[in-house]
Order: structure tokens, then sequence, then C-alpha cells
């Protein structure tokens, strides 16, 4: 099974990555694209760059950082995956991307954006893959928060 595994460099998506190794040590049998979205280029980035190959440079580089932590983890957990960077909204991507890549699941994240949130950005990335997708689509809830409070109690015998 080909998982795409979108991530963007935060700690939300290493949670991600580490759900989809859970997977795997649990018996599926899975290779993983690790894909990151960059946003377009400004028109003032357009203008100002004068070689479109510096715009794209900077974008793989970012995209490279960002995914980072994550190509690690699946590295050293052993886990095939290759990697994808595409520029563009979100949603259109990742559709484009499984496509290209013939991914049979979506594994990412939900921020759980507020209503006001949600309207002013035309909905969450994740609610346009489940209704768009080709494929299904597995949303990882973030963590919970830790309340230090309590991992004090836990801790005192």
């Amino acid at each position: 099974m080909k998982i795409l595994l979108p991530v963007d460099g935060t700690e939300l998506s290493v949670h991600e990555t580490r759900f989809a190794l859970r997977l795997v040590a649990e018996g599926l049998r899975a290779s993983f694209v690790l894909a990151n979205v960059q946003a377009a280029a400004s028109f003032y980035e357009i203008i100002t760059a004068k070689d479109p190959v510096l715009i794209e440079t900077a974008a793989q580089e970012a995209a490279g950082d960002l995914m980072a932590p994550s190509a690690r983890l699946l590295a050293d957990a052993g886990v095939p995956f290759e990697t994808a960077v595409i520029t563009g909204d979100p949603a259109n991507a990742m559709l484009d991307l499984i496509e290209l890549h013939g991914c049979d699941m979506v594994l990412m994240g939900s921020r759980a954006l507020g209503p006001i949130r949600r309207m002013m950005e035309g909905g969450s990335t994740s609610r346009r893959l489940l209704d768009e997708s080709p494929v299904p689509v597995l949303l990882v809830k973030p963590p919970r928060p830790v309340d230090p409070d309590l991992e004090e109690d836990a801790a005192t015998p």
C-alpha cells in the first residue's frame, strides 16, 4: 500500500509520522510518499528573482528542511519512502500527488480550524480532501496537550 503523508515540519507532522510508523509496526505493509506543498511564488518574488530557477531552488530547499524530521524517522525505522515537493493550493496539489504517485490512501493531520477561520480560508485542507479524494483519507488528531500538574502528581510516589 502506498500512502501519501503530507508534512509541513511542525510537531503535528512529526506526530502523524509516528502514527504512520505505529501502523507499520502493527503489521501494515506500506511505503510512503512524504510530501510538502510550497506556496506559489508571489508576483514580487517573480519580478525580483529574475531567474525562475532561483525560486524553484529556494522552494525545494525549504521543503527539504520541512520534511527532514519526518524523513529521518522513516529512514531510521527502515520504512520505504520517496519525497515529493509541489507548489500551489495544498488540497489540489495533494490530489495531483495521489494520482501522480498512485497512492492508495492519505494519512494527514487535522488542525481543527474554528468556524471563522475555516470560512476565511475556504475550508480546511483535510475537509477538502475528505470530500474530493479518490482514495481513503485517514485524519490523525493532534496529541492532547500535557498538563504539567498531572505529570508532577504522577511522578510523586
